[in-house]
């Protein structure tokens, strides 16, 4: 069956499920959005007020929390990478060195990983304003497991309705995302959209194959009680953060803007140190109840379980944009088709035949 390309409906009366709860949001330098929009801090603010929006809303902005230098370098890194010249991307074909940066940057919706083999964007994970976020909103203790950079060119699909601790699982809900806006977010190009409030049913939603064109190959979640009105979107300028809950229901849409305008950002994901990591199934006869995936960096404070040491596991890997098909990311041996490819009769959800062992 094919799933509505959104779980949301049409709502005949928008509701603001946005909650003000106060204190100094810092000394704004930013002009975009031209009125600050609830939630939207800067690098001074109290962080008792940015703990008390995050706890209510499941998100909120960091306004320059990067210098437009500081922009401008991970551009240039993005650009490096995708050329291949920081290191190998696992499913990326090489490209040939005469091709354009903009000809180049088109072959990349998403990379997972990049941290891996960049120095620059490694960094980021120890930008002073995302820790003063991570610190006051997870706790004195916190780590980083993933980053994913998106390289979003105009047509470029979005990402359905979706929960990040769908994908990364943290035994204390402590997952936080911060998505560092390369250039400037917007409607148009695609940028975030969320839904106030929605990490506070600490339900993570079922999820289908959606069969919409506009996403990529990542499922969708249904079932939960909001409307179409319920979302709004989260315009940043560049060089800001937004921070989001891992159960905050949150997607983006095509960047419908004019060819040669980008929306990249680089999306690291940060949780307690006190938690295990239940990520990866053990390979060495480990009970889940006692996995803790440890290819982690510690950003901020300690961690208890050092002990164990830490690994290299994950490794940077080119993410499907759904343009040469998509494989289940949760069913082994099946394969996806957009609502175009279907014929009469056929099903939207296929089983493949498993490959044949050598």
């Amino acid at each position: 069956m094919i799933m509505p390309s959104s779980s949301i409906s049409n709502s005949p009366a928008p509701r603001s499920l946005v909650v003000e709860t106060g204190g100094f949001a810092g000394t704004r330098r930013s002009a975009f959005p031209a009125v600050r929009p609830p939630g939207y801090f800067s690098p001074d603010a109290d962080p008792a007020a940015l703990k008390a929006f995050f706890d209510a809303n499941g998100y909120l902005v960091m306004e320059d929390a990067f210098s437009p230098q500081e922009v401008a370098s991970l551009i240039d890194e993005t650009t490096q990478i995708c050329r291949g010249n920081r290191g190998d991307i696992q499913n990326a074909k090489p490209l040939p060195d005469a091709l354009t940066d903009d000809e180049v940057l088109k072959q990349f919706l998403c990379i997972h990983f990049p941290h891996k083999i960049s120095a620059t964007l490694k960094a980021t994970l120890f930008n002073p304003a995302t820790l003063k976020v991570l610190t006051s909103v997870v706790g004195p203790n916190v780590k980083c497991m993933q980053s994913m950079l998106f390289i979003k060119a105009s047509g470029k699909p979005g990402q359905a309705w979706h929960q990040d601790e769908d994908y990364i699982p943290t035994r204390d809900r402590s997952l936080i995302g911060g998505w560092i806006a390369l250039d400037r977010a917007t409607v148009e190009n695609g940028g975030l959209w969320v839904i106030p409030g929605s990490h506070r049913h600490g339900i993570l939603w079922d999820q289908a194959w959606h069969g919409d064109r506009r996403f990529d190959c990542s499922e969708e979640s249904h079932g939960f009680p909001y409307t179409d009105a319920d979302a709004i979107p989260v315009e940043v300028e560049a060089g800001s953060v937004v921070f989001f809950n891992g159960y905050l229901l949150h997607r983006s849409l095509p960047n419908r803007a004019p060819e040669g305008r980008y929306r990249r950002s680089l999306v690291n994901h940060f949780m307690s140190c006190e938690s295990f990591l239940p990520w990866n199934k053990p390979e060495d006869g480990t009970p889940m109840a006692k996995t803790d995936y440890r290819d982690v960096l510690v950003v901020a404070g300690t961690d208890p379980f050092a002990y164990r040491g830490y690994a290299e596991i994950a490794k940077p890997m080119l993410r499907g944009d759904g343009r040469s098909g998509c494989v289940s990311w949760s069913v082994a041996n099946q394969k996806h088709l957009y609502a175009d490819e279907v014929a009469p009769g056929q099903p939207i959800v296929q089983t493949l035949e498993p490959a044949a062992k050598a």
